[in-house]
C-alpha cells in the first residue's frame, strides 16, 4: 500500500543521528542522504525519508499520527527505544513490553522524535 513516509525536519544532522541510532537498532543502514541534502532509509524493501519541508515553513509533528517500524523481536523494540532515547528522542507513554490486546500480546515502544513527530517500535508475538 504505501511506496515510502517521508517526515519534514528542522535540523537534518539532528535527525540523522537520531534516525541512525533508532533504526540502526532494527537493522536499518545509516542515512543516505540525497543531492538536495534529504535522508533516504531503505530497509526490507521500504522507504522511510526526512527533508526540510518543501514550503520553507517549519516542520511540526502530527497530531494524532504515528509511524510505526516493525521490529524483530522484544528485544529489537528495547533496542530501538534505547538507540533513539540516548540520541534526542523523548521517551512518552508507558514503558518499553508487551501490552495485550485483541490482535494478541504486542511488544512496542513510543518516542518523539526530535522535531516531535510520533514514532512506535512494533513486535507482534506468534
Amino acid at each position: 500500500m504505501f511506496s515510502h513516509v517521508m517526515l519534514g525536519s528542522n535540523d537534518l544532522e539532528r535527525s540523522k543521528t537520531f534516525y541512525d541510532a533508532a533504526l540502526g537498532a532494527l537493522g536499518c543502514p545509516p542515512a543516505t542522504p540525497d543531492p538536495k541534502g534529504r535522508l533516504f532509509y531503505s530497509h526490507d524493501g521500504g522507504r522511510f525519508i526526512i527533508t526540510k519541508p518543501i514550503d520553507g515553513k517549519p516542520a511540526t509533528g502530527a497530531n494524532g499520527g504515528t509511524i510505526g517500524f516493525l521490529a524483530s523481536s522484544p528485544e529489537a523494540v528495547k533496542a530501538w527505544y534505547e538507540a533513539g532515547a540516548a540520541h534526542g528522542g523523548t521517551p512518552i507513554e508507558a514503558p518499553p513490553g508487551p501490552r495485550e490486546t485483541a490482535m494478541g500480546t504486542l511488544h512496542l515502544a513510543y518516542l518523539r522524535d526530535p522535531d516531535g513527530n510520533k514514532l512506535c517500535a512494533f513486535y507482534k508475538e506468534g
